[in-house]
Parts: structure tokens; sequence; C-alpha cells
């Protein structure tokens, strides 16, 4: 039997408001706490969580970003060509994102989304490393970093495989007592809640079978661990999209030319605007300020929460949406979903959860990069414990 296991479960969108009512974990994590997210998609709440840094620090926010100098996709504006009946279809873009991703050799969470192929080779996308890797993040160090240097042998999720596999992994590892540290991160509950949104009874189920599953991983690892802690924790909530919006069309309607006077990425929750030439900008604010499901995020609350960068990088203008307005169709996808994130880190959907087995927690952990403070805690207690040990096995992938 080995000293001691940390394992550290993330379950994405699993959101304060959707949980709090629930009994949720309440017989191996019953010390709850509600969490304020980061501003961002999970493209920059994974890696807050994964570095302890935000979102001006690390540079992990969102996916596609204008950049034509230095943009990837130059050999797939052929596809303009084809019929939309074709490129747009979902199944056409999941194959295509496959075959790029291998081609481009991306290790990080990619897709290619609905950017139309007329203007792809405008973008860059951002995450071409994956955060669940050391050296992974765009700026600095994650806890696999440290772990590496640690030498503590730990197991991560491969995100290409499915969830039951995950676990299955994960029993198997904690069996053979391989590992010290776990990092489990399971997705289906967000793709549940983007389908049928968070008032759907399909969604307690959900929560029952992680319930289950997570029971089962403790009981494991009692088995073959002196002593375990546990922390489970999501990235963000999820809103039930009501009221769609038709942004681009009233840009369009300004009659000013993509790549040669803006540039502009429709997320599903936000617009990010490059602006080309002089005057453009004006009027591009005019507009927007006579759209009532939403507005311009100041820079001076984008420093506060942030989401700020100098360079302009990620947009030079961003328009936020209010909670529960889908920006549709946008280059996230041509029809609505039921539920989305990606709001202000304080509208009431946008909260995320921490469940502990321990009452210890420190009372300054409440935002999610403070997650990582966690983890660190629990690397160097694990690096304390083996000072003057024989050298750990390799770490599992």
């Amino acid at each position: 039997m080995k000293d001691h296991l940390s394992l550290f479960i993330m379950v994405d969108a699993c959101g304060w408001e959707i949980v709090k009512d629930h009994s949720f974990l309440q017989q191996v994590a019953p010390h709850r706490r509600k969490l304020e997210s980061v501003f961002g998609y999970s493209s920059t709440c994974v890696p807050s969580i994964l570095s302890g840094r935000w979102p001006d620090e690390h540079r992990n926010w969102c996916y596609f970003i204008y950049d034509p100098a230095n943009s990837p996709f130059r050999s797939l504006r052929w596809l303009r060509w084809l019929p939309t009946a074709v490129t747009g279809r979902r199944i056409f873009r999941r194959w295509l994102t496959k075959f790029v991703k291998v081609q481009l050799k991306f290790r990080g969470y990619f897709d290619l989304y609905n950017i139309p192929f007329k203007y792809i080779h405008l973008f860059d996308f951002t995450e071409k490393k994956s955060p669940l890797k050391p050296k992974g993040m765009n700026r600095g160090p994650n806890i696999f970093d440290l772990l590496e240097e640690k030498q503590i042998p730990y197991f991560v999720t491969d995100p290409s495989q499915p969830e039951e596999e995950h676990l299955r992994r994960l029993l198997a590892e904690i069996e053979s007592e391989r590992i010290d540290f776990a990092f489990q991160y399971w997705a289906g509950l967000d793709g549940l809640l983007h389908m049928v949104g968070n008032d759907s009874p399909e969604i307690p189920l959900k929560l029952d079978h992680y319930d289950r599953w997570i029971t089962q991983v403790m009981t494991a690892a009692k088995q073959h661990y002196r002593e375990v802690t546990l922390h489970v924790f999501s990235d963000h909530g999820m809103a039930n999209c009501d009221r769609h919006l038709d942004l681009r069309v009233k840009i369009d309607a300004l009659g000013l030319a993509m790549g040669k006077d803006y540039a502009v990425v429709y997320d599903s929750t936000m617009a990010r605007f490059w602006f080309l030439k002089p005057g453009v900008k004006e009027r591009v604010i005019s507009v927007l300020n006579t759209v009532p499901e939403g507005r311009i995020m100041p820079d001076d609350e984008l420093r506060h929460y942030r989401a700020y960068f100098d360079d302009h990088a990620f947009g030079e203008l961003i328009w936020l949406a209010q909670e529960g307005v889908l920006i549709v169709p946008s280059h996230m996808g041509e029809r609505p979903i039921r539920a989305m994130h990606g709001y202000h880190p304080t509208d009431p959907q946008s909260y995320a959860t921490l469940f502990s087995s321990q009452p210890d927690v420190p009372d300054d952990v409440t935002h999610i990069p403070h997650i990582y403070r966690l983890m660190e805690r629990a690397v160097e207690d694990h690096a304390s414990r083996r000072a003057g040990s024989p050298q750990p096995s390799a770490p599992t992938p």
C-alpha cells in the first residue's frame, strides 16, 4: 500500500447554479465552494486552472486571431469554391479538422468550426500545444512542468479517449500504485448542457453518473493508498440561450470589406474586431451601440478581469453578449444550441465550483486560477515525502 494519492478531477461546465441544490459528491467531497471563473471560454479557463495564471499572463485566450502573416490555413482557401451545402456541413468540418490537425502537427484542442474558407487565410489558431502536457502553455509553465521537475509520477487524461476509457485508465493506475498525483478531465457534462440546457432532467442524471464514478475512484484509491485527498472542480457554468442575435447582418449592413477594412471573429457570445483602415472603428462602434443584447467591454474592465492584451492580438474591440444571448450564425456555428458559456464572469450562470474531501481549503481560493495552488501544494507535499527515497518511475502520459 502506497502512502498518499492526490486526486484532482475537473467536470467541465459543472457550474454553481447547476449543483448548488444537488447532493453531488456529498459523501466523498462534502466541502463545497462557489468560484469565480475567468473571462473567456474553456480555451482560457482550463489553462488558467493548470497554470494558476490569468489570460493576460499565459495568453491562452480565444482560439482564432487575425494574423494573416502567420496563418497556417492558406492552403484551405481553395475550399471557398465548393458549395456551402458541402462545406457548411458539420460532418465535413469534423473530417477536415482531423486532417488539418495532423498535417499542422497541432497538439492541443483544434476545431475549424465555422470560419468561412473565403477568409480562413486571415486567421491563426492559438492553441497549437496542449495545456494538458508539459511545456503546453503559450507562455509560462503549468502543473505538469512542476510534476516533471519534482519527478512525481502522475496520471493525466488523454482528451482523444472517451470518458469511460479515462475512468478505466485512472482505476488501472490506482490499482497498480504507480502514481502519486492524478488530473482527470471529464467534458461530457459540457456537451450535454450545450444540447439540452441546464433545466433538463438529463442533467441530474449525468451528475449522479459522475458521482458514482468518483465514488468508485475513491473506493479503489483507499484500498491502495493510506491517505487520499480529492478535489473536484469545474471551469465555468452554463446559461440557457433563449435569445438569438444575428450580429453579423448588422455589421455587414455597413458595406465594409472583411480583410480590407476590418476583421472580425464572431464567437458564440463575443465579437472581436480588428480595424485595418482609419474611421472604420468609429462606424462599427456606432452600430454596436445600437444593439441592446450586449455591450462593448471597456479596456479598464478587461484589465480588471485580466483579459486585456497590449498588442490587441485577440481583438482591438470586444463586444460581449448578455447572459442567455447566443450569437447565431457565428464563426462557431450556423445553428442555435440550447446553452452556452463565455459570458461575463459575474453573470449568475458563469460561476464554477470546487468540491473537496478536505475541510481546510484556504479561504483565498476564490477564483478558478487558485485551484493551481491546491495542486502545487500537493506536488510540494509529495516531493517532501519522497525526499531521500529512490527515484520514481516515469510519469504516465
